[in-house]
């Protein structure tokens, strides 16, 4: 049902593909009278053409974006804003829209959540924004419903900002890419690689967009077919979905690792601008008569089944009809696969759920930006109709993505026919997918229609002995399971009819109660604080020389930014660096904070002029080693902080505090032999971190040891290549290489100056 070009690919009108081998030119020029290069070629995406439209540097190799609007989550604003105001900040220089989606329960920590949602209305007042107040939408469908448009370019602090479908590049990037352009800099990037994605056929019934989302994510991920590119959606079983359908598609694209992603657009894209208000967005996109692509993604859509996306990752795909046909074998292999991930902390086992052969889960969930669409909830309804979820453990819970989304399916019906069944309906809110909301009971497993399974993401904490998993599955499947009491069951299986339900976007909803400035300021607005929202405290400049301790060892194939930082409870931290970094790798390495504290007292001594190896005593030895070899390096000059190494660390969301947690706590650097993200990787050089890769193979060194990097600033400032360092040991100095890879002339200027903040600081 996937196949993948192992070269790249020529696109012909739309609709015919021809692999890039030696007769291609030859073969194009046949059909078509052209004759064409693949550079040529290339410049015919619609990648490309949004790309520079956008780009301010001149130079389609080295791009500089500057998007056309900015949008923000109650998680990331504040500690947007407050960069920014550090850097100079007067008004929002284009549209930049505050949502409350994430910590829209105020369940933890007093009124610290409702006060960050005061500060952004007050700054949304104060420097011209807009303001979308709690349980009114969830960020990425208000964007869709208000913001995106064809060919613009939108940038959002949440990694599953993703609006390609209705023809808008949008990118996910942690909160100092979106501070940037608040100060009127830009977003740099080496131009992508493009990759199209053709799709062909029409779904069967009972299949939803997250099954073809599965099936892409899962043939893609671990080979990183798609990794920091951009996904171009061609091919003409595109027009065979309805334009919901392709946006439940989308969204999923982060899953991928991909940059970000653009569709073709047409007819069924223009309605949906048509139906919201709004037709003057749109804009037809099509690639040219022939576009190159740097790779092929062939998606037959007739072939694609219901699917399951297995704990704990979006890429651990098996459709359900083969879950269900071997199920002993795959759930012992995921239970091997789990204690991987939990590194053996908890038992866990999903074989206990077996019962007279047929797997039984304890809990769905269809929510927030994948699931919480009008036609996932519409089809859901259609399955559930006249049945009931039973009154014993299994239970359901219904989250439209927006509260107009909500009021269409009180007034079609929808939403009374799932209320009828035992099912619960709930406001606009991300909280399932992260871990505020619905967290199931100690070792239950949860079907959901959202984004993400990774590990404790439904709020369970293995440092309190509990744990429970995810498994990703399509909204319609959701239904059929719950149709049958939580017996697993794909929608396949529904032998009845899907209704057709015609959308109605009502306005007045917004209207009525979203704060829009229409971009003016005004600067006589007080900014509302409340007693959680601490500023960043005081960042040091990178020193001449600096002796970092590893203080974290992880060897997890991948470490996401859910185990760097947990979401869930400390999503209500946000707005306090310090506070949140109390948090910091606390479900994956409960040591972290302790040791990293450690190592900045000595830091901090040194800043404040005291003696090093008096705040943390075995400094005096280390140092006594250090300079047998190089004299010259002494407190003053020679800095002192943690580093941590993660074989591929930053794989999931966009937020910056899985960077600057590591910051605040006297971090440097992190070690890896690769970073999952384009986005964890700016997140660290924002924070003024050294993004370090190490080749694979035997580490030179160990946590708890000691590393000194000579003249770290000399080769920073001079672009060095290959960074000599040392691991400190009883016996002398023991020599090993790092590495920077590419950076830009300002990340080198972001990291010398020891965080974005000290770059822009006025």
């Amino acid at each position: 049902m996937i196949e993948l070009f192992s070269g790249g690919a020529y696109l012909i009108n739309g609709s015919e593909l021809v692999a890039d081998t030696p007769e291609a030119a030859q073969e194009i020029k046949q059909k078509t009278g052209k004759e064409v290069t693949s550079r040529e070629a290339a410049k015919a995406t619609m990648a490309y053409g949004i790309l520079e439209s956008h780009n301010t540097s001149g130079n389609m190799d080295k791009l500089k974006i500057r998007f056309d609007k900015l949008t923000s989550h109650d998680i990331t604003f504040v500690g947007i804003i407050q960069t920014a105001r550090a850097s100079g900040l007067t008004r929002f220089p284009m549209p930049y829209v505050l949502t409350n989606c994430h910590n829209s329960l105020c369940a933890v920590g007093g009124t610290i959540n409702e006060d960050d949602h005061m500060f952004g209305l007050s700054c949304a007042k104060k420097y011209g924004g807009v303001y979308v107040p709690p349980h009114q939408a969830v960020i990425h469908q208000y964007a869709r419903e208000m913001l995106a448009g064809g060919g613009k370019m939108i940038l959002g602090s949440d990694s599953h900002t993703r609006y390609g479908a209705l023809g808008t590049m949008a990118m996910g990037e942690g909160g100092p890419e979106l501070v940037k352009q608040l100060l009127n800099q830009t977003y740099d990037i080496n131009m992508p690689q493009v990759v199209g994605v053709y799709l062909k056929g029409e779904p069967v019934k009972g299949v939803g967009p997250q099954d073809v989302a599965l099936a892409i994510i899962g043939a893609v991920f671990k080979n990183g077919y798609v990794k920091n590119k951009v996904m171009e959606f061609v091919g003409p079983g595109v027009a065979s979905l309805s334009a919901d359908f392709r946006i439940g598609i989308d969204v999923m694209t982060t899953e991928t690792t991909c940059l970000s992603s653009i569709w073709v657009t047409d007819e069924t894209i223009e309605e949906f601008y048509e139906i919201h208000g709004r037709k003057e967005d749109y804009t037809q996109l099509s690639p040219g008569d022939v576009a190159y692509y740097d790779g092929m993604i062939v998606v037959d859509l007739s072939a694609i089944r219901p699917m399951i996306a297995m704990p704990f990752h979006p890429s651990n795909t098996y459709t359900i009809e083969e879950l269900n046909a071997n199920l002993l074998d795959i759930l012992d292999e995921t239970e091997k696969r789990a204690q991987v991930s939990l590194d053996g902390a908890v038992e866990f086992t999903l074989k206990d759920k077996v019962k007279d052969g047929k797997f039984l889960v304890d809990q769905g969930i269809i929510a927030g930006c994948a699931g919480g669409g009008f036609e996932n909830i519409c089809a859901a309804a259609d399955i559930l109709k006249g049945r009931y979820i039973g009154s014993d453990g299994f239970t359901l819970s219904v989250y439209p993505a927006s509260m107009p989304v909500y009021m269409e399916l009180i007034k079609n019906g929808c939403a009374a026919t799932l209320m009828e069944t035992g099912a619960v309906m709930k406001t606009a809110f991300c909280g399932p997918c992260f871990g505020a909301g619905d967290t199931p009971a100690n070792n239950a497993f949860s079907i959901r229609h959202s984004t993400r399974n990774f590990p404790n993401r439904e709020g369970s904490k293995l440092q309190s002995g509990q744990i429970a998993s995810v498994a990703l599955m399509d909204a319609r499947s959701i239904a059929a399971t719950a149709a049958n009491q939580g017996i697993l069951t794909p929608a396949t299986d529904f032998d009845g009819e899907f209704g057709r339900y015609k959308y109605h976007f009502d306005s007045k909803i917004y209207a009525n109660r979203v704060f829009d400035s229409k971009g003016v300021a005004d600067p006589d607005v007080e900014i509302h604080f409340g007693p959680n929202i601490k500023d960043w405290p005081a960042m040091g400049e990178l020193p001449e020389n600096l002796v970092l301790q590893v203080v974290s060892e992880i060897h997890d194939p991948v470490t996401t930014t859910d185990e760097l930082i947990p979401s869930g409870e400390t999503s209500s931290y946000r707005s306090n660096p310090l506070g949140l970094a109390e948090f910091t790798l606390s479900r994956k390495d409960p040591e972290y904070v302790g040791r990293a504290k450690a190592i900045q007292k000595a830091e901090k001594a040194r800043m404040e002029g005291k003696q090093t190896c008096e705040a943390l005593p075995q400094l005096k030895e280390v140092m006594a080693v250090i300079n047998e070899r190089f004299p010259e390096a002494y407190q003053a000059n020679t800095g002192f902080g943690s580093t941590i190494f993660a074989v591929k660390p930053g794989d999931g969301s966009a937020r910056e505090q899985a960077a600057s947690c590591q910051k605040v706590l006297g971090g440097w650097a992190n070690i890896a032999n690769e970073y999952a993200t384009k986005r964890y990787r700016s997140n660290l050089i924002n924070w003024g971190m050294l993004p370090f890769l190490i080749e694979e193979g035997e580490l030179p060194f160990r946590n708890l040891d000691y590393l000194f990097l000579p003249d770290i600033k000399k080769a920073v400032e001079e672009k060095a290549e290959v960074i000599t360092a040392y691991v400190v040991t009883k016996e002398g100095l023991k020599e090993f290489t790092l590495r920077l890879g590419d950076l830009t002339d300002e990340e080198r200027q972001i990291i010398l100056k020891g965080c974005l903040i000290n770059y822009n600081r006025v």
